[in-house]
Order: C-alpha cells, then structure tokens, then sequence
C-alpha cells in the first residue's frame, strides 16, 4: 500500500465564512457533518477528477493551521514507527464510524500530520453492492 495524503483538515475560526470562501473561490463542496459536530466535509473534485477529500474544522493549533493525513495499513504500527524515528503521538488513534482509525502524530521539526487506517470490511462492502449493480 502507497503511503498516499488521502485527506486534509483547514485550521479555521469561523467555519461559515471558510467554506463560503473556499466554496466561491474552488467551487469546492463543502458541507457541515450530519452530526452537527464542528467538522465540514470538503470535496474538491467530481467524477472524472477526484481530488482529494478535505475538511475545515476548528483552528486548535496556530502553528499547524493545515494537516495533511497520510493512509497506513497500520495506525499502530505507523504510530510506532513515528516514535522510534523522533517523531510524536499527539493523540490517541479516534475509531471513525464507517471509516477506520485516525491518529495525529508530529514529525522531529513540530509539524502535524494525520495517519488514517481505511476499515477494509466497509471498503469491500461499498465494492461488493457497487459491482453487484454494474449490468
């Protein structure tokens, strides 16, 4: 597995306004999570170009106002992989409903960045109904 960016986060004050801007200035999707929680879903591409999936959510760091996250086949392994080479676990890894793990981590120069392990059983869901609908 390529050790792909496969996500952003936008470090923003006021969500409202971020994804007006974003939105007007990318023609970006951008639409608040259906939980109501601080977190708005961006989409930056369609169909024929994809992109690469977003969010703004709440600024929580003046330093690192955009995180990159990066897909692992492990957050565990990675997680201790980022520690033995100087690196640091900001966080603990976050089960995301439908999605997998996710774990914010710090480089040995102070920057933030995302490690994401993608639940492969819902993965295969999603490919199974997709190809039991191709004609």
């Amino acid at each position: 597995m390529p050790n792909n960016v496969c996500h952003f986060e936008i470090g923003v004050d006021d969500l409202e306004a971020a994804a007006r801007f974003y939105a007007n200035v990318f023609a970006w999707g951008i639409a608040q999570v259906e939980d109501g929680s601080d977190y708005w879903l961006i989409e930056t591409g369609n169909e024929e170009d994809p992109g690469i999936s977003g969010a703004l959510t709440i600024r929580f760091d003046e330093l690192n106002p955009t995180i990159n996250t990066i897909e692992v086949s492990s957050v565990d392994h990675t997680a201790r992989r980022i520690v033995e080479e100087g690196g640091r676990v900001l966080a603990p890894k976050v089960l995301v409903t439908g999605v997998g793990y996710v774990q914010y981590c710090q480089d040995p120069e102070g920057n933030a960045f995302g490690i994401a392990e993608f639940d492969k059983s819902e993965q295969s869901e999603t490919d199974k109904s997709e190809q039991s609908e191709t004609p």
